[in-house]
């Protein structure tokens, strides 16, 4: 995944355990797309300091995500749930294969809830 898209979906699931400060910048560097020199200067902070913060919380995230796997699971299921409308929408001689696939794949996804 990009880093800007994994940054992102980070954000969504972890970003309410940051400090409003680190939400904030984190913010305007992933959501709001501005430079770190921007930043800087609206907070009246170095450009260095605003790069730390940034990597410190994309560390923090990430020590969430190692531990809890929350995008993880979000991904997968998202992917499963994908292929279950696919297969449901195709139009194939074999029902009884299609709807065992769709029972295999809710049956996991079931079991990850």
């Amino acid at each position: 995944m990009e880093k800007i898209g994994q940054q992102v979906f980070l954000y969504d699931f972890y970003g309410e355990l940051l400090t409003d400060h680190q939400k904030s910048v984190y913010e305007d560097i992933v959501l709001n797309d501005l430079s770190l020199s921007e930043i800087a200067e609206e907070r009246g902070i170095s450009r260095q300091g605003v790069h730390d913060l940034v990597k410190r919380c994309d560390r923090i995230l990430n020590a969430y995500e190692e531990k809890l796997h929350l995008v993880e699971r979000f991904l997968k299921t998202r992917e499963d749930v994908t292929r279950i409308r696919d297969l449901s929408a195709e139009e194939v001689g074999d029902n009884a294969g299609v709807l065992a696939q769709i029972h295999r794949i809710s049956e996991r996804i079931l079991k990850e809830l």
